[in-house]
């Protein structure tokens, strides 16, 4: 066994659990940082701020009021506004922060249109961990080390070590499966959700992995930090996913799929019937919401080869993140994914040979074609109010369909905190030394994310992990 000495203990090394060990680090304390993977770093390319210096020098308007009202309306006030409030008004400074150890920012981004350019992303840098070019990890794990944060790889934390109600220390173990008693006068857990977990999935949101939901699942985000916290005396925060939707298998890997079958092109479940207004399939979580209430939990798009050609030749309606805009090779990437057996993407002479090989109800979905194709001769949409532009008739074979399914980009929520990112208890009191960041206490969206202020996770994560470790040093001051 072997014991170690240190003013705060980080766990977890991805966006939260770096941003508070650089900032408890730069605020004077002795900082080690616990992580299981063989690396530290984050997903995704940049996070949200409010009233960054980017913004100003692109003159956009958005102010922490605004975003504020616009957050609390989406959630209806059933998240902490205090929690909020806390995180938006850090944004800005996070940019800067961020920006002065060496980050690049490539640009901002809507994510689609109508929403909010909020998402500050990260200029590209070739060489980084796992095919990420970000420049954020490298920047930061140098920032980190220079200032002497000790890094623990392939050591995963087991539990925490607690005295009374006081959280000093922890106990992981190295990769040689040595056992490591770690003293220190804080923790701060930032483990990154339990998106890897199966069985919590479908305990806590309800969603059966593998069968009615296909999330994004990066090894080792099984909750560890969470199921810690909660031994430690935490409160259990509501959990839900970061929803979006897509294909119950990857379609052979070919990426014009994921963005030709995600126009809003007609879209039916399972009875044959249209159930939202396909105008809004570039937010995510909405499409998402709305194919989970579906039979089966899943829904197709269909489009036939006149809509097909039109988007080859002159291009996609929602272009997302793809460098151009058309998909010429498209009818070469639906026979190569065909052949490779997936279950996702069909193709069919007819409208009744299509309902026979997806199973949607052929009587029904006969008559919901019917109608949908009298909608686009009018230009008038009378059951969801879909604009002209995005009304084009399915009658001229080959008719296309892929099978859509909820998904998500990881899990949200689990540990409780306050606006300080201290964890508390069921009688909302603080537990001593207990901090948590990221995803792991990101409940802050309700039952949706927010997806129209892009950017929300990784921000919530890098500063709430600033808060964290800013109150740590607080904390620690008044026991040493």
């Amino acid at each position: 066994m072997k014991e170690l000495l240190f003013d705060i203990a980080v766990i977890g090394g991805g966006a939260g659990g770096l941003a508070a060990a650089i900032a408890a680090a730069e605020g004077g304390a002795n900082v080690a940082l616990f992580e299981k993977r063989n690396h530290t770093g984050g997903f995704g390319k940049g996070p949200l701020a409010i009233e960054s210096s980017l913004q100003f020098k692109k003159l956009y308007s958005l102010t922490v009021d605004e975003a504020f009202k616009i957050h609390m309306d989406f959630t209806h006030w059933r998240v902490d506004a205090k929690l909020v409030r806390a995180y938006y008004d850090k944004s800005a400074s996070t940019i800067d922060w961020l920006e002065n150890m060496g980050v690049v920012w490539g640009d901002l981004s809507a994510h689609n249109p109508g929403f909010n350019y909020t998402w500050h992303v990260a200029k590209e840098s070739p060489g980084d961990i796992q095919g990420e070019t970000t420049y954020l990890w490298p920047v930061m794990n140098k920032r980190a080390r220079e200032l002497g944060v000790r890094f623990y790889l392939k050591t995963p934390a087991k539990k925490l070590i607690q005295e009374g109600d006081r959280i000093n220390g922890l106990v992981a173990t190295d990769e040689s499966g040595t056992e490591i008693r770690v003293k220190s006068r804080a923790v701060i857990i930032a483990t990154g959700g339990f998106g890897d977990n199966p069985e919590w999935i479908k305990q806590y949101t309800g969603f059966e992995w593998g069968r009615d939901f296909f999330s994004m699942r990066i090894p080792g985000m099984v909750g560890d930090g969470i199921r810690m916290a909660w031994e430690a005396g935490g409160a259990r925060d509501n959990m839900t996913m970061q929803l979006t939707w897509g294909f119950a298998d990857n379609p052979g890997g070919i990426r014009s799929m994921g963005y030709i079958f995600h126009q809003p092109n007609l879209i039916v479940n399972l009875l044959g019937e249209r159930f939202i207004n396909e105008e809004i399939v570039n937010n995510g979580t909405f499409t998402a919401n709305a194919i989970a209430v579906q039979k089966k939990r899943c829904a197709f798009t269909i489009f036939d080869e006149y809509t097909k050609e039109l988007y080859v030749k002159t291009g996609l309606d929602y272009p997302g993140t793809i460098p151009e805009k058309k998909v010429p090779n498209f009818d070469a990437d639906v026979e190569q994914v065909t052949a490779r057996g997936s279950k996702s993407i069909f193709v069919a002479g007819s409208i009744e040979e299509l309902a026979d090989k997806t199973g949607i109800h052929q009587k029904n979905l006969l008559r919901t074609i019917g109608e949908y194709n009298k909608a686009c001769e009018t230009g008038r949409d009378l059951l969801f109010n879909k604009k002209a532009r995005y009304l084009r008739k399915v009658a001229s074979p080959s008719f296309f369909a892929c099978k859509h399914v909820p998904g998500a980009y990881g899990s949200l929520g689990g540990i409780k905190i306050n606006h300080k990112a201290e964890v508390i208890n069921s009688e909302f009191d603080a537990v001593p030394g207990l901090y948590a960041a990221g995803v792991d206490a990101n409940s802050i969206y309700g039952d949706s994310y927010v997806f129209i202020l892009p950017g929300n996770t990784m921000g919530f994560a890098f500063n709430t992990g600033r808060i964290a470790a800013e109150n740590a040093l607080e904390y620690i001051k008044t026991i040493a």
